[in-house]
């Protein structure tokens, strides 16, 4: 069962983050950014669940429950993308030289340790 739920929630979390970057490319931007958003996005997300299952909160799935994989493994550990990330930053470190993708890099680490924090200390207090 776990193996199914899990399986769902990654497709899901996949196509979104497809959908994601199609969407943000549309718009004329570098490619790095729609990976920088489905990471930051999937960071608070992964976070969110995560606190308010630590902190038993009503209507949130325990961490033994299988909407918790589903949410938390599946959707968000496909919708967040460390393989995109890394091919991200060698193209544009190709393409627009090493302050570029060092800047990605930090970007990427720096607003998502943020988000987090900030996710999981409100949720930990609420």
């Amino acid at each position: 069962m776990n193996f199914v739920v899990v399986f769902v929630g990654g497709g899901l979390g996949s196509l979104l983050r497809y959908t994601l970057g199609l969407w943000v490319s549309r718009l004329g931007w570098l490619s790095p950014w729609g990976t920088l958003a489905s990471n930051i996005l999937a960071t608070g997300l992964l976070l969110l669940f995560m606190a308010q299952a630590s902190a038993g909160a009503a209507g949130w799935p325990s961490k033994t429950q299988p909407l918790f994989l589903l949410l938390t493994v599946g959707f968000c550990g496909a919708f967040s993308t460390f393989s995109t990330f890394a091919a991200d930053t060698l193209a544009l470190h190709a393409s627009h030289g090493p302050l570029w993708s060092i800047t990605n890099v930090l970007a990427n680490v720096i607003m998502c340790l943020i988000l987090g924090a900030v996710v999981w200390t409100n949720s930990a207090t609420n």
